[in-house]
């Protein structure tokens, strides 16, 4: 994990100054095609990058929101997480349902969206907010396989204590995840300190068939009436060779026997 520090200390939510005692992580996907940090943290710290429009989330704002981290590409293309709030302050990320809110109890996260296309950018995104998790669950004494302690939006929405969010399962979806198995990645980091397990290494190619080299011989079977003579004549075209059958056979003596295998030279 490469994790960063820029406290949101301009933010109202940071200002607020209320605090809580973790007990889960939220995990949000911020919902545009942008995967650069600096859209989101900032000023420059040198390695995000300079914001034209300064509309990251270290300043006065015209609405509430505030997370305790980022996940996103630097400036050199690497990517990194941020953390924007301490983690026992309470941010501003979840909004709230029937059964209450999500900021009083949890550590909320965004991890910037691409255009949902790219896989090598979503893998590492992925394995950045796993090891982020897997950090704060040691942190905090937090089990990621326990209900309800790592959440996604809309798993916060459907539990009555978040606002009405897909994220992030539309973009989980595509490469084949979801939150359970994002939970045990978790787990699995915790365990091991890495967030996925290897990609087997492709089984090598069997080498192709060497087609075998035809014999140099044929078999004769002796019949009655046979010669090496005959044999040469009518299999080498000339009867005086013979002698090759007698060398190839190792025969000490031009006698044969009916039923006997004779190798015969190729013409």
């Amino acid at each position: 994990m490469n994790l960063r520090t820029l406290i949101f200390v301009n933010n109202a939510c940071y200002k607020a100054g209320r605090t809580i005692i973790p007990r889960g992580l939220f995990v949000h996907s911020t919902g545009a095609n942008n995967p650069n940090l600096k859209r989101y943290v900032g000023p420059d710290d040198g390695l995000l990058g300079h914001n034209t429009y300064g509309n990251h989330w270290n300043r006065p704002m015209d609405r509430q929101v505030c997370v305790h981290a980022f996940i996103g590409r630097l400036a050199d293309g690497s990517i990194a997480t941020y953390q924007t709030l301490p983690w026992n302050m309470r941010g501003w990320h979840s909004g709230s349902g029937p059964k209450g809110n999500a900021n009083d109890s949890y550590i909320g996260f965004e991890i910037c969206e691409d255009g949902l296309t790219n896989a090598s950018y979503f893998r590492a995104v992925f394995n950045e907010a796993v090891e982020l998790c897997a950090y704060l669950c040691k942190m905090f004494n937090l089990d990621p396989l326990r209900d309800g302690v790592i959440i996604g939006h809309y798993e916060g929405y459907q539990r009555g204590i978040a606002s009405n969010h897909a994220d992030p399962r539309h973009w989980f979806v595509k490469f084949g995840e979801s939150m359970d198995s994002f939970r045990a990645a978790v787990r699995r980091c915790m365990d091991t300190g890495v967030p996925m397990p290897p990609e087997p290494a492709p089984e090598p190619e069997a080498p192709a068939p060497i087609a075998p080299e035809p014999p140099a011989h044929e078999i004769h079977t002796v019949a009655k009436g046979d010669t090496l003579w005959r044999i040469a004549a009518n299999k080498l075209g000339k009867g005086a060779r013979y002698i090759e059958i007698m060398t190839l056979n190792a025969l000490t003596s031009d006698a044969i026997r009916v039923g006997q295998k004779l190798k015969i030279p190729k013409v």
